[in-house]
C-alpha cells in the first residue's frame, strides 16, 4: 500500500487568471473544476493520474501571500538558448525577476503574477526527461529525515542525499523530481503550495492516512470540515492532502 503524488495545489487570489498563466507557461490544458474556486492544469493528451507528470490545481483562497513560499517549481531547459528564451517568454506572460538571496547562480528566479517564486533551471542532464516541470522543491531543516519520510510515504527512489539536499523520483523513473533543500528559514504560515497524494484504486484512504501518521505525519485542521480528503502535515509541518482513491 502506498500513495502517489498526483498533483500540487497552489493557492491564488484568482484561480482563473493564475491558471491561465501556468497553462501558457507549461503549454498545458486547463479546465474549470469549480468556477471561481478551482482550475485544473494537466499536460495535453494526458490520462490522469500518471507518474509521468504531476498536475496542478490552482485554488482561490482569501488569504494573501505574505512570505516566500517554502514549496516551488523548477522548470527544465535543454540548452542555454532555451533557458534564455523561456525566461523571456515567461516575462512576456507576466512573470517578474525576483531576488530571494540566490546570489550568482546559473538558474533564473522569477515570480508568477501572484508573486509565487519559481526557478528556470539551467540545462541539467538529470532533468533531460522530466517534462517541463523538472522538480518540485521544498525547503526543510533536515533533508535526510524528510527524504526518509517522503520516500516511504510515496515509495519514491532516493537518488541523492546530503546534509544540504535530497533528491527523489518516482520508482518508475519518470516525471519530475522532489528536491528537498536545507534552509535556515522557519515555517511561519500555511504553505501556499502543497502536495496532493492519492491512494491506488481499492486502497482504504483511512488506512493510508494511518500509515503516514505512523511514519511521522500528523493531522491538521485547516477548516476543511467534512471534505472527502484528509489534511495532514509532514514531520516539519508542511501541509499535504490524502485524496480519495482513483
Amino acid at each position: 500500500m502506498t500513495t502517489r503524488l498526483v498533483q500540487i495545489a497552489m493557492d491564488a487570489g484568482d484561480d482563473s487568471a493564475l491558471g491561465r498563466f501556468w497553462a501558457e507557461a507549461l503549454d498545458w490544458n486547463s479546465s474549470v473544476e469549480e468556477p471561481g474556486v478551482v482550475t485544473n492544469l494537466q499536460p495535453r493528451d494526458f490520462t490522469y493520474p500518471d507518474p509521468v507528470a504531476v498536475c496542478i490545481d490552482v485554488i482561490t483562497v482569501p488569504e494573501p501571500k505574505t512570505v516566500k513560499n517554502r514549496v516551488h517549481i523548477d522548470l527544465a531547459t535543454a540548452s542555454a538558448a532555451h533557458q534564455a528564451a523561456l525566461v523571456a517568454r515567461l516575462e512576456d506572460l507576466g512573470a517578474t525577476p525576483v531576488d530571494v538571496g540566490q546570489g550568482d547562480v546559473p538558474w533564473t528566479v522569477l515570480a508568477d503574477p501572484e508573486g509565487n517564486e519559481f526557478c528556470v533551471a539551467e540545462p541539467r542532464e538529470i532533468y533531460r526527461d522530466t517534462g517541463p516541470i523538472a522538480a518540485i522543491v521544498a525547503d526543510c531543516t533536515d533533508p535526510r529525515a524528510m527524504a526518509r519520510f517522503w520516500g516511504r510515504a510515496m515509495d519514491w527512489t532516493l537518488h541523492e542525499v546530503t546534509d544540504a539536499h535530497a533528491l527523489l523520483r518516482s520508482a518508475e523513473g519518470v516525471g519530475p523530481y522532489l528536491r528537498l533543500v536545507r534552509t535556515p528559514d522557519a515555517k511561519t504560515v500555511k504553505n501556499r503550495v502543497h502536495l496532493d497524494l492519492r491512494p491506488c484504486p481499492g486502497d482504504d484512504p483511512a488506512a493510508e492516512a494511518a500509515r503516514l501518521r505512523a511514519l511521522g505525519a500528523a493531522d491538521i485542521d485547516l477548516g476543511q470540515g467534512d471534505a472527502p480528503w484528509t489534511c495532514l502535515v509532514d514531520p516539519e509541518g508542511n501541509e499535504f492532502d490524502i485524496l480519495t482513491p482513483r
